[in-house]
């Protein structure tokens, strides 16, 4: 076969061959190698010029470089088109006229939000905020708050026992305790914090929830004080127009002691809200405040049962479920 046909049957090679051109880097690299490296089919043929006559010799240069020169244009133009072609495929996938995704932002739990409510609001009548031990001894947790063993007040509540002297606070009435003990009065703080109960858990009740306690104390408090706190707070948090009322009660820690309801429209019925009191001066007695001259006032309340009747959720469980559906209706 002469060099004019062999010319003529590279090219017909690399035609047929560019047809199905690769997408793949490999398989383009191989059609480079074959035909247009430095051992490819066209090097190969210029080593036959050697061969051919002194007057054959620039006619055949002539036809090898051209035929070289077409290859190299041909292979680069497919190179060109497949690069454009997978521009394309991926700008179809890209749609730039849709929107953005949004970024979605976190927000704070409903729970969390109701407490921040709530010392906001104690905040604004010169309260301070404190914090205490979730796992303390039983005397902060029950004795000096005049709740010695076997007192019958103990079976109003089931306590998680760590230890027989060590309990998870069912208050944070134990934090009222420790800070007297470590300030003299005058006090005014209020405790928020998680509580523990062994209950059953329900649509009511659950194991754990979170507590605010509040304590006052000073020369002369009297019961009309603490009942303009609570009033304050109510308006506050539910609105002006909340209809609420004092009950008699009884807490081992007040005397007198007191329960404060709020009506509620949809039920058409009162639901109790929070305890309060006079702080007992035993009470007083045994963190060391002389009980003559030092008198105060204590509250306690729910978050979750405050957050339940202000944005009417029907079951506690609800805060602690984790459902995505309940908790992105108060972001």
């Amino acid at each position: 076969m002469s060099i004019l046909e062999q010319i003529d049957s590279v090219r017909k090679d690399f035609l047929a061959e560019i047809e199905s051109f690769p997408e793949d880097s490999e398989g383009i690299d191989v059609i480079r190698s074959k035909y247009l490296g430095r051992k490819g089919q066209v090097a190969q043929l210029f080593t036959l010029l050697g061969n051919s006559s002194p007057e054959e010799r620039p006619v055949l240069g002539q036809k090898l470089n051209d035929l070289k020169n077409e290859l190299t244009q041909l292979f680069e133009d497919k190179i060109n088109l497949s690069l454009n072609n997978n521009q394309k495929t991926e700008n179809q996938k890209l749609d730039l006229s849709l929107p953005g995704r949004e970024n979605r932002l976190g927000s704070l739990h409903i729970l969390e939000h109701t407490l921040n409510e709530i010392k906001d609001i104690y905040r604004s009548i010169g309260f301070h905020i404190a914090y205490g031990p979730e796992v303390d001894d039983d005397y902060h947790n029950f004795t000096a708050l005049n709740i010695p063993e076997h007192h019958p007040a103990r079976d109003m509540q089931d306590t998680f026992f760590i230890n027989p002297e060590t309990v998870l606070r069912t208050h944070t009435s134990n934090v009222q305790i420790h800070l007297m003990e470590e300030e003299d009065p005058p006090i005014r703080y209020i405790v928020p914090g998680r509580v523990y109960r062994n209950e059953a858990i329900g649509y009511k009740s659950y194991c754990l929830f979170h507590q605010v306690e509040g304590i006052y104390v000073n020369e002369k408090v009297s019961f009309a004080e603490l009942k303009g706190c609570l009033e304050y707070f109510v308006k506050q948090m539910f609105g002006p127009k909340k209809k609420m009322r004092f009950r008699p009660s009884y807490f081992p820690f007040t005397e007198p002691s007191a329960e404060v309801d709020i009506w509620d429209e949809e039920r058409d019925q009162w639901m109790e809200i929070l305890g309060c009191g006079m702080v007992d001066p035993a009470v007083l007695e045994n963190v060391g405040y002389d009980s003559s001259k030092w008198h105060g006032y204590a509250f306690g309340m729910g978050v979750e049962r405050i957050a339940m009747l202000k944005y009417k959720i029907n079951d506690i469980r609800h805060f602690y479920s984790g459902d995505i559906r309940v908790l992105e209706q108060f972001t």
